[in-house]
């Protein structure tokens, strides 16, 4: 069975970073997966790096040469994933059976484009969704369909490889660091992160936040940092390419989203045996057990963030019981292995 996989490509986050995990296991279970990325914004070529290195045959292509891309694998099934994926790819596929992953449950998707999400998902056979508390948001705030829904969770065996070296970065000795990751957008709270961090560091002062990613806040939240008055205890550094480094590093990982499709990083968190401190929205609560691997909090509430974060940075007996627990959650429940066989079985059942 040969699926290609399209998915606009700018660099590696989320769905990126699953697609990376998620293609050679489909090869491992005996299918021959191929990918197509979309041109888009930011840099490709790392997330090209990665994939070669897997071995997974690949193109890229533009919108107009879509079709032509797609067809020169001669797929017996086409994966879309995200929204330019999704709309583009229905329309290049032709005839061949279309299926598609939604991965997050951005409030955009509930105004007018829900019509756009509704005719693609007539044309595909199958949606993906990544999690159950994503798949109630499809049915009940964008309308799709419930039975052509199935749940398939990310699955991940180990934290993520390094992609790239990172610039030197000196730490003061001694310094507890509270670990963000992910794209500094409204979307990831990183603002609330700041103001919880305020009180924080009157009680530790030896802590360090440190975000790692890029986006469109980034001037909003080092504005805040001033406002604040953070100074160097708040470290914003840009994309990093070896997020594990700065997992172990770290003493917490710090997720007050305000929605969230996954949370990819969470489960990353876990599998390093980092503790995680997290809002409880969207899919959180079926990724982080609250108490058991982790801490979560309302969105939007510093108060309770830095409650939580003191919480952990307080008591050490807590901070290792809550990473023991996170590491054995994701190795029982979020497996590649499982991710790769639920999906294979998608693709049967809608070519069967």
């Amino acid at each position: 069975m040969r699926v290609v996989h399209l998915h606009r490509i700018a660099g590696i986050g989320g769905s990126e970073r699953h697609l990376l995990t998620l293609l050679p296991a489909l090869a491992a279970d005996g299918l021959e997966p191929a990918f197509v990325g979309l041109d888009g914004d930011g840099d490709p070529a790392p997330f090209y790096a990665e994939l070669e290195r897997t071995g997974i045959p690949y193109r890229a292509a533009s919108v107009p040469g879509l079709r032509r891309a797609l067809s020169a694998f001669e797929p017996d099934l086409v994966h879309t994933h995200l929204v330019h994926a999704d709309v583009f790819g229905a329309l290049a596929a032709g005839t061949t059976p279309l299926v598609t992953t939604k991965h997050n449950d951005d409030p955009f998707r509930t105004g007018p484009f829900r019509f756009v999400e509704r005719a693609v998902t007539r044309r595909a056979r199958a949606v993906i969704c990544i999690t159950e508390a994503l798949a109630r948001f499809q049915v009940e705030h964008v309308g799709l369909p419930r039975e052509k829904i199935t749940v398939v969770r990310y699955g991940l065996d180990e934290p993520p490889p390094a992609w790239s070296a990172d610039s030197p970065l000196e730490l003061p000795d001694g310094a507890r660091v509270l670990l963000g990751v992910g794209r500094l957008v409204p979307q990831k709270g990183y603002d609330v992160a700041l103001r919880a961090f305020t009180e924080l560091r009157v009680r530790h002062p030896d802590a360090l936040l440190v975000i790692l990613g890029e986006g469109t806040e980034r001037d909003q939240l080092e504005q805040l940092g001033r406002e604040l008055d953070l100074g160097s205890s708040l470290l914003l550094p840009g994309r990093a390419g070896d997020v594990t480094a700065w997992l172990r590093r770290a003493e917490l990982l710090v997720h007050p989203a305000r929605w969230e499709g996954f949370g990819l990083v969470l489960l990353e968190a876990m599998l390093a045996g980092l503790p995680v401190v997290a809002s409880r929205v969207s899919a959180i609560p079926e990724i982080v057990a609250d108490g058991e691997s982790g801490l979560l909090v309302p969105p939007d509430d510093p108060d309770a963030l830095a409650a939580a974060l003191e919480q952990v940075l307080a008591d050490g007996a807590l901070a290792r019981n809550l990473g023991e627990s996170g590491l054995a959650r994701a190795r029982n429940e979020f497996s590649v292995e499982r991710m790769a066989r639920a999906t294979a079985a998608v693709y049967r059942r809608v070519l069967s």
